[in-house]
C-alpha cells in the first residue's frame, strides 16, 4: 500500500475531475490507495462488509472533501447533495427515516484519518434527535428511558463539539440532579430525570453559546460535518501531528453510520478490545466493555469498566461471537487489531477495527510472535516496529528491591516508571515542563484537549478510565507511563489538592508511578536500567541480517563504550576528548596549561595531563576490543575551558571587598578576555588551533599511541582513528596530518576528518587526497548550511517555525535533505572520484534518527553513530531502509 501522503489529488483538481466525495461502505471508489481517500475508521468497516461482518450501514466522505473545506472554509460544492443521495439509500436499507417523528434513523459522525489520530478529533452520536423524533425512539423500542438517555447524550456532545459550550457544564448538570436524586450512578436516574436534565442542557447551550439548539436533523448533520472537519485543524490534533510528523494536508475522512445502541438496558452493552495486550504483547482477547453504554463511556474514562471476559457470564452468544470475529480481523489484517463494538438487544455489531496503538515492549513482542507463529515474516516484522520507541524500553524501571511507600494502585495502563510533581492541568504541565521540572499529570479523566500536557508529563494518573481510556490509548502511544483507574485518588474540584487514600497532596508534591503494576507511590524512587527483553534481541538480529549500513555509537568514557557495544554497536563513531577535561584535577590542570606564560610551565601541565589521556584511552580502547574507535582530538575554543570573564568579575569584587588579593583572578580574567571571540564557533578551535598551538594535538597523538601499544600489549586489538575537526582546506589536514603520524611513530592510525563546514564538501576532492576518512558532522554542518545558530533559534523562533509549519522537522533532530543533504552528496561524489575507498561515516545525532538514517543508506555511506541509547533504534532504522529497496553497496564499517 502506498504511503497515506503519496500521490493525493488536491481537493481543487478532485473537483476539475468531478470527483465524488461520498462512498457507500460497498462502493468501489476506483483507487488503490483507499487508506488516504477513506481514512482508516473508513477503510475498517469497508473491509469488514467485504468480509460479511456484522457492520451497521453507512458511508463516508472523503478526505479531499476535507482538503477543500480547509482551503476554502465551506464545504465542496455538491457535498450536501451527495449526503442526502447516501442518506435516502441508507433509510431504506434500514428501515427508518431520518427525521421521522415515527420511526426515527439516527447516526454516528465520526472522524477517520489515514493515519491513527486516537482521541484527537471529534464524534457526534446519536444524530437526529429532536423533540419529536425522541417520542419516535421511545415508542419504535419500547424503551423510554433508553431514548432520553441517548437525547441528553447527543444534546451533551453536539453542545461541546460542534456549539464549543464548556463540557464541564454538562457534566455539572448531572451531578447536581443525581445529587438531587440521591444516587450514585447515571443510570440510576430515571426516564422522566433524563427528560427533565435535557431541558437544563438547552438552557445551557442557549446561554451559553446564544443560540437555540437546533431541531432539524440535515441542519445538524451538516454542522456536525463541519466539526469534524474543523477538528482537523483543531489545536489537540495539530499538537498531535507535530508530535509524530503527521502530515496537515492528509486531512480527515468523515464516516456518518447508522446508529446501534448499547444503552438499551441490560440486554445491550458497549466495548472496546485488542486482539493482544497492547502494554505486554501477549497473545489473546485483551479489552473492556460496559453494560447499558455508549461506547465514548469506555474511551472517554467516565465510567470504570469491566474486563471484556466478564462479558461471558452476562452475554455469552455476543461474546463467542466476537472472539471469533476478532480472531478472524487479525488473521485478515495480519496485525494486533483495536476494535469497538456494540452490542444492541444480544446482537454484536462491529464499529472499527485498526491496526493498534502498542508500547515498545508489545510492538516488539507481537512482531516476533507473529513471525514465529507464520502470519507475517522476518522481514515484515522488522518493518512492523518504530525505531524510535526501541530508546524507551532502555529507560530506567523502578527498582525492585527499594522501599516504597505505596500510596494506592490503579489500573497498569502503560508501563514504565515516572517520577515528577503534581500538576492539576496541562496548561500548568506545560509551563512546569518548559522551566525545565519533571511533571506528573495528574486528572480525574484526561481528554483530547489534554494531549499537549500528556506530551510535557513524564507520566499520567487519573481517578477514572480503564485499560483502553484516553489516557491509556495515548501514553502508551508516546511511550509514557500511566496509571488510570486509581479508585482511592480524589481530585478536589477547585483544583488545588488531590489526595490518595486519605493522604493529602498539593501540586507541586513529588509522586512516582509505576505503569508495569499499577502502582502510586510518595516521592522520588531508586530505578534501575532494564535488560533488553529475548524479544528485543531476536528482532534487532533479524534487523543485523537485513541491513547494509553500520551503526556506531558516540561514546567518551569506557563506561559508555561498554554500554554501546551491549547494545549493538559495531564502534565508536565519536570519542569526544575535550569532555575528558571538563572536570576535578584534569580541569585544573588543563586550566593551568592555558593559562601558562611559559615554555616550562606549559610543559608541566602536558605532563600531568597525557598519562590522564592514555588512562582513558586505554579503557575506551579495552572495552571496543576489535571494534573501531574514531578519535577526535580537541574541538572546542580553549575559553570553554577557563570561568567566563563575568564570573570572574564577580569573584575578584567580592575579594577586594573582604580586603583578600584577587591577583590570580585578575590573571585568570586577562587571559579569559584575550581569547574571547565574538563568534567563537567560527574562531580558533579544532584544526586551527592545532596548527596554531600544536602542543595538546601532540600530547593526545601520544597518549593514543602509548594507549595502543599497552592495551596490544595485555592482548587486546585496538582500532583506533584519529578525527581532527574544522577542516575547510586541504593544506590544513595536510599539516595536520604530518604533525601527526611523526608522534605515532610506528603505530599505523587511519587519519581523517570531520566535514562539518560548506567548504570542505566543495573541495572533497582535495582534502580526499589526505584522508582515511570523513566524518559529517551534521549538527555543525546544519548550523553552517542553514545560518542558524541552534542555542539561540530553539530559544527564539525554530518552534514558532515548526508550529506555523514554516518547516516541517526540526533541521537539528531529522537531516535537512534537500540543503545539507546535498551537500553531503557533493561530499561523497567528490571525495570518492579522488580517494574510491575513502570511508564514510555521520557522527552528529542524525546517526540516531530513523529518517536521517535512510537518508543515509541511499547517500551510500559506510555507518552512522549515534548516542548509546540510539544505537538499537539505528540499527533497525538501517534494516528498514535496506529492506524498502534503497542501494545496497557498502563497505564494511
Amino acid at each position: 500500500m502506498k504511503a497515506p501522503e503519496e500521490d493525493r489529488r488536491t481537493s481543487s483538481e478532485a473537483a476539475e475531475a468531478g470527483a465524488r466525495f461520498v462512498y457507500g461502505f460497498a462502493e468501489d471508489p476506483g483507487t488503490e490507495d483507499l487508506l488516504a481517500l477513506y481514512g482508516g475508521k473508513g477503510t475498517g468497516l469497508m473491509r469488514m462488509r467485504q468480509l460479511g461482518l456484522p457492520v451497521p450501514e453507512g458511508f463516508i466522505i472523503t478526505t479531499e472533501a476535507c482538503g477543500s473545506y480547509i482551503s476554502s472554509g465551506e464545504l465542496p460544492e455538491g457535498l450536501m447533495a451527495e449526503v442526502k443521495d447516501h442518506l435516502r439509500r441508507l433509510e431504506e436499507a434500514a428501515g427508518r427515516g431520518f427525521g421521522d417523528p415515527e420511526n426515527p434513523l439516527l447516526v454516528s459522525v465520526r472522524s477517520g484519518a489515514p493515519i491513527s489520530m486516537p482521541g484527537m478529533m471529534d464524534t457526534v452520536l446519536n444524530l437526529g434527535l429532536n423533540d419529536a423524533t425522541v417520542r419516535g425512539l421511545a415508542e419504535s423500542t419500547g424503551n423510554e428511558r433508553f431514548a432520553q438517555d441517548s437525547h441528553r447524550r447527543f444534546i451533551q456532545a453536539f453542545g461541546e463539539i460542534v456549539l464549543k459550550v464548556p463540557g464541564h457544564l454538562f457534566e455539572g448538570a448531572i451531578e447536581e440532579m443525581k445529587g438531587e436524586r440521591g444516587v450514585q450512578a447515571d443510570t440510576e436516574l430515571t426516564a422522566q430525570d433524563l427528560e427533565e436534565l435535557v431541558g437544563r442542557f438547552k438552557d445551557i447551550v442557549a446561554r451559553e453559546a446564544r443560540v437555540g439548539f437546533p431541531d432539524d436533523p440535515d441542519k445538524q448533520l451538516e454542522l456536525a460535518i463541519r466539526a469534524v472537519f474543523d477538528s482537523w485543524m483543531g489545536e489537540r490534533a495539530a499538537a498531535y501531528r507535530r508530535e509524530y510528523g503527521i502530515p496537515e494536508s492528509l486531512g480527515t475522512a468523515v464516516t456518518v453510520q447508522r446508529m446501534v445502541f448499547g444503552n438499551m438496558g441490560e440486554t445491550s452493552a458497549t466495548g472496546v478490545a485488542f486482539t493482544r495486550n497492547p502494554a505486554t504483547g501477549e497473545r489473546g482477547i485483551y479489552g473492556e466493555f460496559l453494560l447499558n453504554a455508549q461506547g465514548e463511556d469506555v474511551v472517554a474514562g467516565i465510567r470504570t469498566p469491566r474486563p471484556l471476559a466478564e462479558m461471558e457470564e452476562v452475554l455469552p452468544a455476543a461474546y463467542r461471537q466476537f472472539l471469533e470475529t476478532a480472531e478472524r480481523l487479525e488473521r485478515e489484517n495480519r496485525d494486533m487489531q483495536d476494535m469497538e463494538f456494540t452490542v444492541e438487544r444480544d446482537r454484536l455489531y462491529m464499529l472499527q477495527t485498526r491496526s493498534g496503538k502498542r508500547t515498545a515492549a508489545a510492538a516488539l513482542r507481537i512482531a516476533r510472535d507473529m513471525a514465529e507463529e507464520g502470519l507475517i515474516s522476518h522481514e515484515e516484522a522488522v518493518l512492523r516496529v518504530e525505531p524510535a520507541v526501541l530508546e524507551q524500553l532502555l529507560h530506567p524501571r523502578v527498582d525492585p528491591e527499594a522501599d516504597l511507600e505505596v500510596l494506592a494502585h490503579g489500573l497498569p495502563a502503560s508501563p514504565g516508571a515516572a517520577t515528577g510533581k503534581i500538576v492539576l492541568t496541562a496548561e500548568e504541565a506545560r509551563e512546569r515542563a518548559d522551566a525545565g521540572e519533571a511533571v506528573l499529570l495528574v486528572r480525574r479523566e484526561t481528554n483530547p484537549d489534554d494531549i499537549e500536557g500528556m506530551f510535557a508529563a513524564e507520566g499520567v494518573l487519573t481517578a477514572l478510565g480503564g485499560m483502553t481510556s484516553h489516557a491509556a490509548v495515548v501514553a502508551r502511544g508516546m511511550g509514557k507511563p500511566a496509571v488510570t483507574g486509581c479508585g482511592a485518588l480524589k481530585i478536589d474540584p477547585m483544583g488545588d489538592e488531590i489526595s490518595l487514600d486519605g493522604t493529602t497532596f498539593k501540586p507541586g508534591d513529588v509522586l512516582t508511578i509505576d505503569g508495569a503494576d499499577g502502582s502510586v507511590i510518595r516521592g522520588p524512587v531508586p530505578l534501575v536500567a532494564p535488560e533488553p527483553s529475548e524479544d528485543f534481541e531476536a528482532l534487532l538480529r533479524w534487523a543485523d541480517e537485513a541491513r547494509a549500513l553500520g551503526v556506531r555509537a558516540n561514546a567518551d568514557t569506557p563506561e559508555d563504550a561498554r554500554r554501546a557495544r551491549e547494545l549493538g554497536a559495531q564502534g565508536i563513531g565519536l570519542c569526544r576528548t575535550e569532555h575528558m577535561f571538563m572536570e576535578g584535577e584534569r580541569l585544573r590542570i588543563m586550566r593551568e596549561m592555558i593559562l601558562s606564560e611559559g615554555v616550562e610551565a606549559l610543559r608541566e601541565a602536558l605532563v600531568l595531563l597525557e598519562p590522564m589521556q592514555r588512562e582513558d584511552f586505554e579503557g575506551i580502547f579495552q572495552a571496543m576490543d576489535g571494534l573501531p574507535v574514531t578519535v577526535r582530538l580537541l574541538d572546542p575554543p580553549l575559553h570553554e575551558f577557563l570561568p567566563e570573564p563575568k564570573v570572574l568579575t564577580k569573584e575578584i569584587a567580592a575579594r577586594e571587598a573582604r580586603g583578600e588579593s584577587a591577583e590570580e583572578q585578575r590573571r585568570q580574567l586577562r587571559v579569559a578576555e584575550s581569547l574571547e571571540e565574538r563568534n567563537p564557533m567560527l574562531g580558533l578551535r579544532g584544526c586551527r588551533l592545532g596548527l596554531l598551538r600544536p602542543e595538546v594535538y601532540l600530547m593526545q597523538a601520544r597518549a593514543i599511541a602509548q594507549a595502543i601499544k599497552a592495551v596490544r600489549e595485555a592482548g587486546g586489538e585496538p582500532v583506533v582513528e584519529i578525527m581532527i575537526p574544522l577542516v575547510g582546506f586541504a593544506s590544513e589536514l595536510e599539516r595536520m596530518r604530518t604533525l601527526i603520524l611523526a608522534e605515532l611513530a610506528e603505530e599505523k592510525v587511519p587519519i581523517g576528518t570531520m566535514i562539518e563546514l560548506p567548504r570542505a564538501c566543495a573541495v572533497a576532492e582535495e582534502i580526499a587526497r589526505v584522508a582515511d576518512f570523513f566524518s559529517f558532522g551534521t549538527n555543525d554542518l546544519t548550523q553552517m548550511v542553514c545560518g542558524i545558530s541552534r542555542d539561540d533559534a530553539e530559544e527564539k523562533f525554530l518552534s514558532d517555525y515548526l508550529r506555523s509549519g514554516i518547516l516541517r522537522e526540526n533541521p537539528f533532530e531529522t537531516l535537512d535533505q534537500d540543503g545539507v543533504g546535498e551537500l553531503v552528496h557533493m561530499a561523497r561524489e567528490r571525495g570518492r572520484k579522488t580517494n574510491p575507498n575513502l570511508k564514510l561515516g555521520v557522527c552528529g545525532e542524525h546517526g540516531g534518527d530513523p529518517k536521517s538514517v535512510a537518508f543515509f543508506h541511499e547517500a551510500g555511506l559506510d555507518y552512522v553513530s549515534c548516542s548509546p541509547f540510539r544505537v538499537p533504534g539505528a540499527r533497525l532504522a538501517a534494516a528498514q531502509a535496506a529492506l524498502k529497496g534503497q542501494s545496497t553497496t557498502r563497505q564494511p564499517a
